[in-house]
């Protein structure tokens, strides 16, 4: 039976690339609609046209189809059972044929994810469809055309390690690329560049790599399971935890940076670029650890400097009236040293309940101060059950981002809503004790719960590893930031009258994100034609100037989670090599 349904989704993927080539190859338009079902999305990822949108509706969809195909010669389109074997599965609550095809462009070869609503008694249509460039064969394409090296006769030649170290220095030439920021967003897309033959720099002010993990406070742990986490072409060992310790991920970057061959400028600080537009490039002032100044002329800027990378240090009344020690939660190292003390934090996100749950342990008064509603999820399993992807037996990481990237925003909110509902279930028992201790709640917008949330604003959720059965339990003070009327000497006064004593105050008060950065670095021109960094654009239904070009030629967006950053880091890639090739404008 299973090898029945198995065939009979081969066979009807199969029917329906072949109509579906047929028609785009004739560039029609209306057989191609009448292929889509009415709420049908189109997403492309740099697949046909170098673009990251997603074109929602079978009209809109045929149409743009056409017109773009037109342009790259798209054609050869066919299912690949080899790479993956089309199956039956459910997204998003509806029944469909999923299956992987191959096609070629102009730009080079292409693979896509289609996924079929059978129909009783009809050929099935196709609900959601993405094409993406695949950077693997581009990558073995290019690397086919560099000499073999073999052992050198000239044994008074440099050796590997001091082709390396010429290599790192950029002495007498300039990067293509100036990756700035090396954390995981930065070090992906040097990879990727690198893999294309884009020369590529990465800095980083941080003195050692891995410090952005290495320096966070004593107990931070990644909060979704090791598979979905993996860097390209160098995986996690199979022996590790299912949440990666800070540690652990910071001594890995820095062995992947080494094991790559990434260019990388430890304790460098980026001062600031200028567009030159006659030579189609920047002046970029670079601060060296040993404070020298230096200025590069890269052709393009990749900030990697995180989506949430600057503290946001809000104005709160009266706190210059309190006397002790006040800390945003990016400077807190670890709670051993508040053991005994009275500590405030003000925040309800990740890092409010992970830092409040450390000082608890280690003896501290603690009161967490809650600004607005936070949105709530055990770690294990609900907050796991968004990345289903990933989890389980099945096919290669690699397989699996295809098909995770191929879902358009619609149907993920759609996917979530489910979700998110299951998970509210699951969770019930926890988040009824929460309100009963005052906590506030909520669900994400309309109840599509926290990965959209961490699109949209970068935070605003807590992945429950215990603290919150300690505000339950009353081992951790809860108040509401209505509760207080001002800040005093020694603590906080509260509307009641009570005091409450504090010798430290953390601000668990998030982080701004990169567009708070982009003027002070490149001048007020320049944020205002980059615009909003982040969240959703309504017309591309996608993140705004992430991975993408920019309405600033040269100047590029990274970041979130490593997921994302493994995905999205290779369409950064393409596009900048296919600006280098002449084959893509630079500006927008």
């Amino acid at each position: 039976m299973l090898e029945k349904i198995r065939t009979s989704a081969e066979a009807e993927a199969k029917s329906w690339i072949a109509d579906f080539s047929r028609s785009l190859a004739g560039g029609d338009a209306a057989a191609l609609r009448a292929l889509f079902v009415p709420d049908s999305h189109w997403r492309n990822l740099c697949g046909i046209s170098f673009d990251i949108a997603t074109f929602s509706g079978a009209g809109k969809l045929a149409d743009q189809l056409c017109r773009r195909a037109r342009a790259v010669a798209a054609a050869g389109f066919e299912i690949d059972t080899g790479l993956f074997m089309p199956r039956r599965a459910v997204v998003a609550g509806q029944e469909v044929i999923e299956a992987i095809f191959r096609f070629d462009t102009a730009n080079g070869p292409a693979v896509g994810v289609v996924r079929l609503l059978p129909s009783p008694g009809a050929p099935p249509k196709a609900w959601t469809l993405s094409t993406v460039l695949d950077i693997d064969r581009i990558g073995a394409a290019k690397s086919g055309n560099i000499e073999p090296t073999s052992h050198s006769r000239d044994f008074a030649k440099r050796n590997w390690l001091e082709e390396r170290q010429a290599e790192i220095a950029f002495e007498g030439r300039e990067p293509d690329v100036l990756v700035v920021g090396g954390g995981h967003a930065g070090i992906s897309a040097a990879v990727e560049l690198k893999r294309l033959g884009l020369d590529t720099l990465v800095i980083d002010r941080q003195q050692r790599v891995g410090d952005n993990w290495r320096l966070r406070y004593h107990g931070l742990k990644l909060h979704n399971k090791t598979p979905v986490n993996h860097l390209r072409y160098m995986p996690f060992p199979p022996n590790w935890p299912d949440y990666i310790p800070k540690d652990k991920i910071a001594n890995w970057l820095e062995a992947y940076v080494e094991s790559m061959e990434v260019n990388f400028w430890t304790g460098t600080v980026f001062e600031g670029a200028e567009y030159d537009q006659s030579s189609q490039s920047w002046m970029a002032r670079i601060r060296r650890g040993d404070g020298s100044v230096r200025m590069l002329r890269p052709k393009h800027i990749v900030m990697a400097t995180s989506v949430s990378g600057t503290p946001n240090i809000p104005t709160i009344a009266t706190i210059e009236n309190f006397a002790g020690k006040v800390l945003h939660s990016s400077r807190f190292a670890a709670g051993a040293q508040w053991r005994g003390k009275s500590v405030i934090v003000m925040g309800t996100g990740t890092s409010a309940h992970d830092i409040s749950q450390e000082l608890q342990a280690n003896g501290a008064d603690v009161t967490m101060v809650q600004r607005s509603p936070t949105l709530v999820v055990n770690v294990d399993p609900s907050a796991q059950l968004y990345d289903k992807t990933y989890l389980g037996d099945g096919p290669p990481v690699e397989i699996r981002d295809l098909l995770n990237a191929s879902v358009p925003l619609e149907v993920v909110k759609a996917s979530h809503k489910i979700i998110t509902k299951e998970v509210r279930e699951l969770d019930a028992p926890l988040l009824s004790r929460l309100e009963q201790a005052g906590f506030r709640l909520e669900f994400g917008e309309d109840g599509t719960g926290w990965p959209l949330k961490f699109r949209t604003r970068g935070g605003g959720y807590y992945f429950n590893v215990g603290c919150s059965e300690l505000i339950a339990d009353g081992k951790i003070r809860l108040i509401q930031a209505d509760d207080i009327r001002q800040f005093v000497s020694d603590g906080l006064l509260l509307g009641d009258g009570s005091k409450l004593a504090a010798d430290l105050v953390v601000l668990a008060t998030g982080y701004k994100g990169q567009d708070h950065i982009v003027g002070s670095l490149f001048g007020a021109e320049v944020a205002a034609r980059v615009g909003p960094i982040w969240g959703f654009d309504a017309d591309s239904q996608e993140l705004r100037n992430m991975w993408t070009r920019t309405g600033q030629p040269g100047l590029w967006f990274t970041g979130g989670s490593f997921s994302q950053c493994r995905i999205y880091s290779r369409f950064i890639a393409l596009q900048i090599d296919a600006i280098e090739e002449g084959r893509l404008e630079k500006a927008l």
